[in-house]
């Protein structure tokens, strides 16, 4: 290789390395904005997580101290003061367990005040609002008929409570004494193939209790 190639060689060499300088130093900061992007979008991300584990866990510890209370009165009134942050499925939960509280306080007009504040709440899920209207039908003192109508919605098809709710519709038959109403009724849960073994037994024993046939097809 000649003298006039190696300089030429050199000075492309130079000039290249010029070139690379100028171009770091105009988007050498990209990889670097990106590795601060990468690594802070990480610790964020684990921040985010941490604290929302901390939260779940400050909500179960005080449903769990509220539900530790000694007494139903006790349970209900802390249960009362609890404040949900986990949106319309864990408010529905709290107030179910509210109500079962007031139940078990002999505070049933409590309960049926709970329950219908769950039913009427159009935010809560379906399954949890009719899970409230079934258990406000099952609380004494509302009248038969006026059951039957609320349970109308919990007997289509497809709802989940629909043959529980049936039970309790027969059970308003009875007390209005439509005894022979009330036995096909238990007859339809009986035939029904989604009745479970506890279901299909209270059913015989109320049809056998109110002196009708069992029959299962």
């Amino acid at each position: 290789m000649s003298d006039t190639d190696s300089f030429i060689n050199e000075v492309s060499e130079e000039v290249r390395k010029d070139k690379l300088y100028k171009l770091m130093r105009r988007y050498g900061w990209i990889p670097i904005a990106l590795i601060v992007i990468v690594v802070g979008g990480a610790s964020y991300f684990e921040w985010q997580k941490s604290k929302a584990r901390a939260a779940a866990e400050a909500t179960g510890d005080a449903l769990l101290s509220a539900l530790s209370a000694e007494t139903p009165e006790d349970r209900a009134a802390a249960l009362g003061d609890y404040k949900s942050d986990g949106g319309p499925d864990q408010r529905a939960v709290v107030a179910l367990l509210r109500a079962a509280a007031e139940v078990e306080a002999g505070e049933e007009a409590k309960a049926r005040v709970t329950l219908g504040e769950i039913a009427a709440d159009a935010d809560v899920p379906a399954l949890y609002r009719d899970l409230a209207v079934l258990k406000s039908v099952m609380l004494p003192g509302a009248a038969p008929d006026t059951r039957i109508e609320q349970l109308g919605p919990l007997m289509e098809p497809g709802n989940p409570y629909r043959l529980l709710a049936i039970e309790q519709r027969a059970l308003a038959e009875i007390e209005m004494g439509e005894t022979d109403m009330a036995i096909q009724t238990l007859q339809d849960i009986i035939a029904d193939a989604a009745r479970t073994e506890g279901l299909r037994r209270r059913a015989a024993q109320l049809i056998v209790a109110l002196g009708g046939t069992i029959s299962e097809s």
